[in-house]
C-alpha cells in the first residue's frame, strides 16, 4: 500500500500550526502595544501634565514676582507719604503665596531640571526675602531712606533676577512640552506604521493559508473525482460480470438441462407407450413425466429470470411483449401494457437494465402492494426510453415520527 503524497495529506496540522502562529503574534504584537500604550500614558502623565501644572505654579510666582515688583516701585517712589513698614502685611501675604507655591512647584518640577536650577531657584528666594527683612527692621529703626536705597539698589535687582529665572524655567518647560509633543507624535507614527505592517502580515497570512486551503480542496475534489471514476468503472464492470454470469447460468439452464430434461420426458413418453394400458406402471411413468415436464417449466422459468435468452435474440421490446402476460398469468395480476412512440433497437446493456428494473418492480408489486391491477407504459423518446410502472396497491405503512425528549 502506497503512502498518500503531500499533496493528498490532510492540512490540518498546517492549518493548526498557522492558526497558532497567528494567534502568537496577535497576542505579541497586543503585548507590544500595551507595552507601547504604557509608555506613551506615562510619558504623557509625567511630562505633558506634569510641566503643564509646573508652568501653572511657575506662572503664580511669576505673578507674585510682579506683584511685588509694583509694591517695590511704589515703596522708592517720592509721591507715597506711607512708610515702608505699610507694606509689610503685602508682603507678608505674597511670601506665603509664593512659599505654597514653590512648595508645589518643586513636586511638579520637570525630570530634565537639574539639581543646580532648583538649588539656585531656591537660594534665590532665601536670599531675597532676607533681604526684605533686613530692609523692613531698617524701617521700623526708623531709617527709612537706607531702607529706601536697599530697596532701589538691591532688592529690585534681586526681585528682576528671580523674575528671569522664572520665564527661563517657563521657556524650558514649553521646550520640554514641545520636545514630549514630536515624542508622542513620533510613537504615535511608530504604532501607526507597525499597525500597517501586522495588518499586512495578517493579511498575507490568511492569503496564504486560503491558498493552501483552497489548493488542497483541489487536489481532495480531484481525488474524489478520480475514486468516483474507478467506482464507476468497478461498479460497470462487476455488472458486466453479473450479467455475463447470469448469461451463462441462464444458457446453461435453457440448453443443457432443459435439453436433457426434455429428452427424459421423451424417454418416459415412449417408455409409457410399451407399458400395458391401465398398469401402474403406466400410471407411474405418467406421474414422472409430469414432474419432469413441471421441473422443465421451472428451469426455463429460472432461465429467463436469470436472463431471457429471448432479450438478445429479439430484442427488448417482444422480450417484454413475452414476460408481461407470463407474469399475469403467474401472478394473477391484471397488467395494462402500453407502448408510446417510435420503437428503435436497443442495445445488450440498456436493455437488461430496463428488463432488471421491470422484474424487480413488478416482483415488488406481486409480493408487497396487495393489488389485483398494474400498469406498465413503455415510452420510446427521440433519444431516450422511459419505463413506468404503477400500481394502486397499500404501500409501505408510514413510520410514525419519533423525536428525542
Amino acid at each position: 500500500m502506497s503512502r498518500p503524497s503531500p499533496s493528498d495529506r490532510s492540512p490540518t496540522f498546517g492549518l493548526l500550526l498557522g492558526l497558532v502562529i497567528t494567534l502568537s503574534a496577535v497576542l505579541a504584537y497586543s503585548a507590544y502595544m500595551t507595552w507601547q500604550i504604557r509608555g506613551l500614558r506615562e510619558l504623557q502623565t509625567n511630562l505633558v501634565d506634569r510641566n503643564r501644572k509646573d508652568s501653572l505654579q511657575l506662572l503664580r510666582i511669576q505673578n507674585d514676582l510682579n506683584l511685588l515688583a509694583v509694591a517695590m516701585r511704589d515703596m522708592v517712589s517720592s509721591n507715597e507719604p506711607y512708610p515702608l513698614t505699610a507694606w509689610s502685611a503685602q508682603f507678608e501675604r505674597i511670601r506665603t503665596d509664593l512659599d505654597d507655591a514653590m512648595r508645589l512647584e518643586a513636586g511638579f518640577a520637570a525630570s530634565s531640571r537639574t539639581p543646580e536650577q532648583s538649588a539656585f531657584l531656591t537660594s534665590s528666594f532665601t536670599q531675597f526675602w532676607d533681604a526684605v527683612d533686613r530692609i523692613f527692621a531698617l524701617a521700623r529703626g526708623g531709617k527709612e531712606k537706607d531702607a529706601r536705597e536697599q530697596v532701589q539698589n538691591s532688592l529690585q535687582e534681586r526681585q528682576a533676577s528671580l523674575s528671569t529665572a522664572v520665564a527661563r524655567l517657563l521657556v524650558q518647560n514649553s521646550e520640554n512640552e514641545e520636545q514630549a509633543g514630536q515624542r508622542i507624535i513620533q510613537i504615535y507614527d511608530r504604532v501607526r506604521r507597525q499597525v500597517y505592517v501586522f495588518l499586512a502580515a495578517t493579511l498575507l497570512a490568511i492569503l496564504l493559508s486560503s491558498l493552501s486551503l483552497i489548493r488542497w480542496n483541489r487536489s481532495l475534489f480531484a481525488r474524489l473525482e478520480e475514486i468516483s471514476e474507478r467506482r464507476s468503472e468497478l461498479a460497470q464492470k462487476l455488472i458486466a460480470t453479473q450479467e455475463s454470469t447470469l448469461r451463462y447460468i441462464s444458457r446453461e439452464l435453457h440448453d443443457e438441462f432443459g435439453q436433457i430434461l426434455t429428452a427424459i420426458g421423451s424417454m418416459l413418453r415412449r417408455a409409457g407407450t410399451h407399458a400395458p394400458e391401465g398398469s401402474s406402471l403406466r400410471a407411474d411413468l405418467q406421474e414422472v413425466m409430469q414432474t419432469v415436464q413441471t421441473t422443465l417449466e421451472s428451469v426455463r422459468t429460472l432461465s429467463q429470470a436469470l436472463h431471457p435468452v429471448m432479450l438478445d435474440e429479439a430484442g427488448l421490446e417482444s422480450t417484454l411483449d413475452w414476460y408481461i402476460p407470463n407474469v399475469e398469468r403467474q401472478t394473477g395480476i391484471e397488467i395494462s401494457y402500453e407502448k408510446q412512440g417510435e420503437p428503435f433497437p436497443v442495445d445488450g446493456s440498456a436493455g437488461v437494465h430496463v428488463y432488471g428494473v421491470l422484474q424487480e418492480a413488478l416482483n415488488n408489486v406481486a409480493r408487497h402492494s396487495g393489488a389485483k391491477r398494474a400498469s406498465v407504459r413503455l415510452r420510446f423518446l427521440a433519444s431516450t426510453l422511459e419505463l413506468e410502472v404503477k400500481d394502486h396497491g397499500t404501500g409501505f405503512p408510514e413510520r410514525p415520527n419519533r423525536r428525542g425528549s
